[in-house]
């Protein structure tokens, strides 16, 4: 007999695709009716050991009462996942929910048992690893909380798979069957787990696009010229250590080779025996179906698409795209593009270029991400070049123009450089970020192994770039800035300062702190320099005039005595041409200055060439070809590579040198911090619990997802259980009600309007303090009734006055692109009309709290600015903390306004406050991991 839960309607929203351990992808979906076939067939494929292990007993197929049981599922208490590649199951996981005897039940009970079968062949892959956080996150949704397993001993495969998971366990013994309980709650350790099963997952599939032993290169013109004959000629012109195909369908069936590569007309008709890691697909839009089809049949891993039609030309190929996407996961592979740039490896054992770059790039230790091709080719040219601007012999590891990146996006390319050995620097161009949340959390993990270095295109006009399809934030651009510094990221506005900073940081030691001395020959030069590093925030020493006169032997001798001084964490050295009979040679000042760093190769050094075309070239050559110039080791503070020449760059501007100077020191404070981060701290008065029975409450009275805000009494009941007290109001419709109050709460009071268009206005006379007895009170609101309105349109309450203060204003709210944010500042003008901020994502620590009062421009009103007496910093740094841990304990609170919070000498005072409540939110980045949909 059906059951209503019989009829649950299908759970479009557990579809997902996955990358496994290997590097390719699965897609995961509930299982359907439909699927019978498709079970029967996978079971068949499975040996006679991997089904002993599942049913405890020979089984040797699945009888048709089987197929009816594990295909038909109400989706609530009987649930089926399978993973899929090419559109068959390659594993299956199921949960029944039972009671406390093990039994068939349904809600409200809250354990189930759970079950996988993964096919011989796709065994240590990781699918059944990620099957399990997805029927983990449906169980949860359905709420079930705990799993139990039972498993033979023998199966010591599928027992590692559990022990791994990260959740706490309690096993037992009996019958000779390993019994398995855990809760499934998220923890730490399942997070970190999850997060590093993530990480190899995902960097393994890139390292398959960027290290492929074989590449095809399809929609190769027979004549010269065209997409495709480019890409397989800077292929071929690179060295290229893999194997080469070129593919045209419309090659005559006699032409066996172009410009001496295999030609076929087909991927399919290439030597089975010879895989095709990678294809480069250069064909017209329309075509590409086909291409990507016979690339999936002949179990090609990854496609660089370079073809251009898709998202960036409108609703049409926006529809195409998802399809590109959809077709090219089903048979496991991952998509640069589509309309990409292409992708680099200098490395020399690969010397893959698959771009339209005709030349390929210096090999050096700088990672380069690009979402836009013209950016890309800026960004290489730069890099590349030797003279006339900032220069270095600083080359590329990697490069990535991904185009639309409706698959692989910069998120796939930071796990790849987080373990990479060859990239020492990340620098990434980015128009749009498809996962801020993920985003920050991957920066924050890689900055604290290596710099990495983001403009942001775009930034200030609020929509994405054609073709790229993100989630909108409610951030302002300063918010989402302050929050990617907060995870170590270098944010600058321009190519130029990204390349400024890139070539500084990927062959300087970073600085120990914000010390510069400044030499040169040019007083003015030094001046300036001297200037622009006050304004960058660092503490420059008064500069050190060499005069025009001073030889490469007078800059070797201060320079060598600049860094020997421990009060100094870096030297800019600024250099002007001389007009005389014997000049400095170039290749004699660079030498000179070489070997000086070389006697503190733990201190960073840098130069400001003004028109001395030379010099930058010489100081790239000077430690391979200038004297005195031995190999050095690597300090533990730089990303130099052991045995690797230590490059000083050079600059043509000393605003350019001192910023990308600055940028590294901030960089490297954000390091020392973030090796003792802070701690979320236990308080007393809170009542996770009860807090969580109330929002229940209140959103079951709501019909609107779009969530409600609080009655003051509730916002303020709220904000009680987490020891936030809310000074009370009480209503005053007329003056003897607002006496009456007055009475209630004790004199002195204050009379405020709670119209939305006066609230907090004390600037239009909508609030009145002090008012010592009712003949005040009484004066106060006939004065505010008859200069603002009526009592019904001012909303007026008479509050309790606070101890004075310095008054600030606490939020909290969730983006649906960056997540939780905190912000403070001070309350009314500093804040609405100058900005003056500060933002950090929850949960906030100790440090964190401490941080934020701090970094607000008008941070010294709260510690005594001009003889002021300073207020109670460690009670605003407590309620910030409180707020917080409101926020992340409960996502169905998704805002909370403090204002104004009244900081006095000692305590604080909390005026008003409103609290916002929605159903829980997507959190995408703490539920299983999955790819970015297509659909």
């Amino acid at each position: 007999m059906e059951t209503p839960s019989d009829r649950h309607a299908y759970p479009a929203h557990w579809e997902a695709d996955v990358v496994l351990r290997d590097g390719g992808t699965a897609r995961i979906r509930p299982i359907t009716t439909a699927d019978a076939e498709r079970l029967t067939s996978f079971y068949e494929q499975v040996s006679d050991e991997s089904k002993y292990y599942r049913f405890f007993a020979p089984y040797p197929r699945l009888s048709a009462k089987d197929v009816h049981r594990f295909t038909h599922h109400d989706y609530v208490d009987r649930v089926g996942l399978a993973a899929t590649v090419g559109g068959e199951f390659i594993a299956t996981v199921r949960y029944d929910r039972i009671n406390a005897q093990g039994m068939p039940a349904s809600a409200p009970a809250d354990e189930a048992e759970v079950a996988f079968l993964v096919q011989d062949a796709h065994q240590g892959r990781g699918v059944a690893s990620a099957l399990l956080e997805h029927i983990a996150a449906v169980a949860r949704e359905r709420g079930i909380r705990r799993f139990a397993a039972e498993v033979l001993p023998a199966n010591t495969k599928m027992i590692k798979v559990f022990r791994d998971a990260g959740y706490t366990q309690k096993r037992s013994f009996e019958d000779g069957v390993v019994r398995l309980e855990f809760d499934i709650e998220p923890t730490e350790a399942s997070l970190a787990v999850q997060h590093a099963r993530e990480q190899r997952a995902e960097a393994r599939s890139v390292h398959r696009l960027l290290a492929p032993g074989s590449v095809a290169v399809i929609g190769v013109g027979r004549t010269a010229g065209g997409v495709g004959r480019s890409v397989l000629g800077n292929l071929k012109d690179a060295g290229f250590t893999g194997r080469l195909y070129a593919v045209n369908k419309e090659f005559p069936a006699d032409l066996t080779d172009v410009d001496g590569v295999p030609a076929h007309r087909s991927v399919e008709d290439i030597d089975p025996a010879e895989a095709v890691d990678l294809a480069v697909v250069a064909v017209p839009a329309p075509q590409v179906p086909e291409v990507v089809a016979e690339c999936g049949a002949r179990g090609v891993q990854g496609l660089v698409v370079v073809s251009a039609g898709y998202a960036e030309s409108g609703a049409e190929g926006r529809e195409r795209q998802r399809e590109l996407v959809r077709q090219a996961r089903t048979y496991g592979m991952r998509i640069v593009g589509p309309n990409a740039f292409g992708i680099v490896n200098t490395s020399p054992e690969v010397r893959l270029n698959a771009s339209l770059a005709p030349e390929m790039p210096r090999a050096g230790r700088i990672g380069l991400f690009a979402q836009s091709g013209a950016i890309g080719i800026a960004l290489l040219a730069r890099l590349h070049r030797r003279g006339g601007g900032v220069t270095g012999v600083t080359g590329v590891s990697t490069f990535v123009s991904a185009g639309n990146r409706a698959d692989v996006s910069g998120n796939d390319v930071l796990q790849y450089w987080y373990d990479d050995a060859d990239t020492d620097v990340a620098l990434m161009y980015l128009e749009s970020i498809g996962n801020p949340r993920k985003f920050t959390r991957l920066a924050r993990r890689t900055a604290a192994a290596k710099p990495l270095v983001v403009v942001q295109g775009a930034r200030h006009s609020g929509i994405a770039p054609t073709g790229h399809a993100v989630r909108a934030t409610r951030l302002p651009y300063a918010t989402v800035s302050a929050l990617l510094r907060q995870a170590g990221v270098i944010r600058v506005d321009t190519i130029t300062e990204l390349v400024d900073a890139g070539l500084l940081l990927a062959r300087q030691p970073l600085p120990a702190g914000p010390r510069v001395a400044i030499l040169g020959n040019s007083e003015s030069l030094g001046l300036l320099t001297y200037d622009v590093a006050l304004s960058e925030g660092l503490r420059p020493k008064t500069p050190r005039d060499l005069t025009t006169q001073a030889s490469a032997a007078d800059f070797r001798a201060a320079l060598e005595e600049a860094l020997a001084d421990d009060k100094t964490d870096a030297v800019v050295v600024t250099a002007m041409p001389v007009v005389g009979e014997d000049p400095t040679g170039d290749a004699e000042l660079a030498a000179a200055l070489s070997a000086a760093a070389a006697t503190a190769p733990t201190k960073t050094v840098l130069v400001v060439h003004v028109e001395l075309g030379g010099l930058a070239e010489a100081l790239s050559a000077a430690t391979s070809t200038g004297p005195n110039a031995p190999t050095l080791p690597t300090p533990a503070t730089t990303g130099t590579p052991e045995g690797a020449p230590r490059l000083i760059p050079a600059y043509p501007a000393a605003e350019r040198a001192v910023r990308a100077l600055s940028q590294a020191a901030k960089y490297a404070q954000w390091r020392r911090d973030a090796a003792e981060p802070g701690k979320v701290p236990e308080f007393d008065r809170v009542d996770e619990q009860a807090a969580a029975a109330l929002i229940t409450g209140l959103l079951a009275k709501e019909d609107d997802p779009r969530g409600t805000d609080l009655a003051p009494e509730d916002a303020r009941d709220l904000l009680a259980l987490y020891g936030v007290d809310v000074r009370p109001t009480l209503p005053a419709p007329d003056a003897d009600r607002a006496a009456e109050a007055a009475h209630t709460l004790g004199y002195p009071v204050a009379l405020k309007t709670t119209a939305p268009h006066l609230r907090h206005r004390a600037d239009l006379g909508g609030v009145r303090l002090d008012l010592a007895d009712e003949d005040d009170l009484r004066r106060a609101y006939e004065d505010l009734t008859d200069r603002l309105g009526r009592p019904a349109e001012l909303r007026p309450v008479v509050q309790a006055m606070a101890p004075r203060g310095v008054d600030t204003v606490v939020r909290a709210v969730i983006d649906p692109a960056a997540g939780a944010v905190l912000s403070f500042g001070l309350a009314g003008a500093p804040s609405e009309l100058l900005g003056d901020t500060a933002h950090r994502l929850i949960p906030v620590t100790d440090r964190d709290a401490q941080a934020v009062v701090r970094s607000i421009k008008t941070a010294p009103i709260l510690f005594g600015w001009r003889g002021a007496a300073p207020v109670d910093t460690p009670a605003l740094e407590e309620l910030l903390q409180r707020v917080s841990r409101l926020v992340d304990d409960h996502p169905e609170v998704v805002g909370v306004s403090l204002e104004p919070v009244v900081v006095a000498q000692s305590g604080l005072t909390v005026l008003g406050a409103s609290v916002r409540l929605a159903p829980p939110p997507a959190r995408d980045d703490l539920g299983p991991r999955t790819l970015p949909s297509a659909y």
